[in-house]
């Protein structure tokens, strides 16, 4: 069958078939994507079993919650930051800090401290090496955003996430910080751990018969907002990480991978309150300015909530 073949039957099948009102942008995304899988499986001679064991994957994958993992692991959730960067760029936005995927794992509602926060609840206290970040948010004129909202969050030494590892006490390495006068922010939690995908899971089945591996470096995901600015989504790498430039989501970037200083000093050790070195990381948000012309910011998309 040739592809002008399969679209005047893809045009039968999804637009002359219409017999009430049509929303036009599902229709035109129908179209194409339903004309592309049919040139596919010609093109490719995909076998029925073929074609139906890729719905059963999907439905899988649905039922097990995966397919916002899998986004991030096929270069999907990273595409679509790509396509954002040229956006802003032909809006004239350019020189904030850079973004990167936001991942499945975010949850709403987390508790909000103003200027700092504790992340960890004090259960892997024993085990962890403290961490303190710190740093200032910036607008888009250069000065200190004074109330911005960083929101953070990020995994145990497990490599999981509260509200969805059941065993962790609610909202455990989640917090929202409102900025100080000064626009600063600061916290202490614990320095994360990387984790994979589950490896019975459909992502990593996946993954496997693609010859990749299913692992994340660790990291820390931050949302930051503030009033005339531009959302910004983003993470940040612990450096030495041996994933760090092989993440299976594709979301380590230049400039998200501060420097990590281990403190052993005594005093220092002394004034943070805590009971052994820790380690420091500084880093700065830089946000754009909001505009008429720009890209939606805001990505509309599920999210948990607790």
């Amino acid at each position: 069958m040739q592809h002008s073949d399969i679209d005047k039957l893809v045009q039968n099948f999804i637009v002359d078939t219409a017999k009430g009102p049509v929303d036009t942008r599902v229709q035109q995304v129908v179209v194409r994507l339903i004309g592309d899988l049919f040139k596919a499986i010609e093109d490719l001679d995909l076998q029925p079993s073929e074609v139906w064991k890729g719905i059963e994957f999907l439905s899988e994958a649905g039922a097990r919650h995966e397919l916002g993992l899998l986004a991030p692991g096929l270069g999907l959730e990273r595409f679509l930051d790509i396509r954002a960067d040229e956006a802003e760029a032909r809006a004239g936005l350019t020189g904030g800090t850079p973004r990167t995927i936001e991942g499945p794992l975010y949850v709403a509602g987390a508790p909000v401290s103003h200027g700092f926060a504790r992340l960890d609840d004090g259960t892997e206290e024993k085990d962890a090496e403290p961490l303190f970040m710190q740093g200032t948010v910036y607008g888009a004129d250069g000065k200190p955003v004074p109330n911005a909202m960083v929101e953070v969050w990020h995994a145990n030494l497990m490599g999981n996430y509260s509200f969805f590892d059941k065993s962790q006490s609610p909202f455990n390495l989640r917090r929202t910080i409102v900025t100080d006068d000064n626009g600063r922010y600061q916290f202490r939690s614990i320095v994360p751990m990387g984790y994979g995908c589950p490896p019975d899971g459909s992502t990593q089945q996946l993954l496997d018969k693609l010859g990749r591996h299913g692992r994340r470096p660790a990291h820390i995901h931050f949302f930051v907002t503030a009033s005339g600015h531009r959302k910004l989504t983003t993470q940040i790498n612990i450096d030495g990480d041996q994933y760090l430039w092989d993440d299976f989501a594709f979301a380590s970037r230049e400039g998200l991978v501060p420097a990590v200083t281990h403190v052993t000093d005594q005093k220092e050790i002394n004034r943070r309150e805590v009971d052994k070195p820790f380690a420091s990381i500084d880093f700065d948000f830089r946000l754009l300015a909001d505009k008429p012309n720009a890209p939606a910011a805001e990505v509309e998309r599920s999210r948990a909530a607790a």
